[in-house]
């Protein structure tokens, strides 16, 4: 009797620490707000500024990007010409792995906290391949439509303009990028806060109806990475897409750029799923809270780096504004 009360006590000690959430459950709030929500905030935004002070674009870009696409391609990949369509489909897919960890794809990474909890054991390994394919079908729907308006659109685009501003020193290609990506962190940002339950889930209506919607949605927000995205391998390969006004190899090439971009995530996850998934999902399911901080938690990171990197740190690159680099980063 005395042991059934003290596990009584236990249970009941450890459910009084989640906070009943102030807004309705849905895919991205199970109803259960962290009792810490605003240290998970802060926690969680200090990760994403401290990520963009000490990141290296030279570093990610060239000694890992560039020797990871020469490595698949077998030829680098920078000085060797897109000689045909079968050519410009490998190099899509292979530069698209490689630039996994660039800073315009690493935020894709914050999509493991959403599919993280969707299984429970090896077993279910089928229903973890769902969400997954909900997340790629948003993303190659977004990337194969800009293929198809890069062809359309040709050398006119603004990743074709690479005249500064003699008053800012940005070019229009770095101005887009700079749009886009803000745009992306703050609807991460919005994602990161409903998660923790301050603010409403702006999916929630939706995704009553249609379980799948906000899957599709995070994999929208994925391939528009693809928009104006600076990392000079997918330069070159939007340059030879554009040049050849073909709309099929635009939207094929460009598709294979955002399966090569989500490829590590999603092999991580299938293998997060099968090794921890049964111990992960009962570690999440004994105190919900948990899952609300770790999806909460991955959002506003990511969110805020996005902003920060693509908005204030590229306006420091151009001596416009002060912002904190360490010396590496410079």
């Amino acid at each position: 009797m005395t042991q059934t009360v003290h596990r009584v006590t236990r249970k009941s000690r450890q459910a009084s620490s989640d906070v009943p959430g102030p807004r309705p459950p849905s895919f991205f709030f199970n109803g259960h707000a962290p009792r810490r929500r605003v240290l998970v905030a802060v926690v969680s935004a200090l990760f994403g500024f401290a990520l963009t002070v000490v990141w290296s674009a030279e570093f990610v870009d060239r000694t890992i990007g560039d020797n990871v696409a020469d490595t698949l391609l077998g030829h680098h990949a920078k000085d060797t010409p897109i000689a045909g369509v079968l050519a410009g489909l490998a190099f899509a897919l292979a530069t698209g792995v490689a630039g996994t960890f660039t800073a315009c794809n690493v935020a894709v990474f914050s999509a493991l906290a959403p599919l993280t909890g969707q299984s429970s054991s090896r077993r279910q390994m089928a229903a973890a391949l769902r969400p997954l394919s909900m997340l790629a079908l948003g993303a190659l729907a977004v990337s194969a439509l800009y293929g198809v308006v890069a062809a359309l659109a040709g050398t006119g685009m603004p990743q074709f303009d690479l005249n500064q501003s003699p008053a800012s020193g940005l070019s229009a290609r770095l101005v887009q990028a700079m749009v886009v990506y803000g745009l992306i962190g703050l609807a991460m940002l919005l994602l990161g806060l409903a998660s923790l339950g301050v603010v409403r889930d702006p999916l929630a209506r939706v995704s009553r109806r249609f379980p799948g919607a906000p899957m599709l949605f995070m994999g929208a927000l994925i391939g528009a990475f693809l928009v104006g995205r600076p990392f000079p391998l997918f330069r070159q390969l939007f340059h030879d897409t554009a040049e050849s006004q073909n709309v099929l190899y635009g939207a094929a090439a460009f598709s294979l750029q955002t399966l090569g971009n989500i490829a590590v995530m999603s092999v991580l996850f299938l293998l997060v799923t099968g090794v921890f998934g049964g111990r992960l999902h009962r570690w999440l399911t004994a105190k919900p809270s948990r899952a609300s901080a770790l999806m909460a938690g991955a959002f506003i990171a990511a969110g805020v780096f996005m902003v920060l990197y693509w908005d204030l740190r590229i306006l420091a690159r151009r001596d416009l504004i002060w912002y904190p680099m360490a010396p590496w980063a410079m």
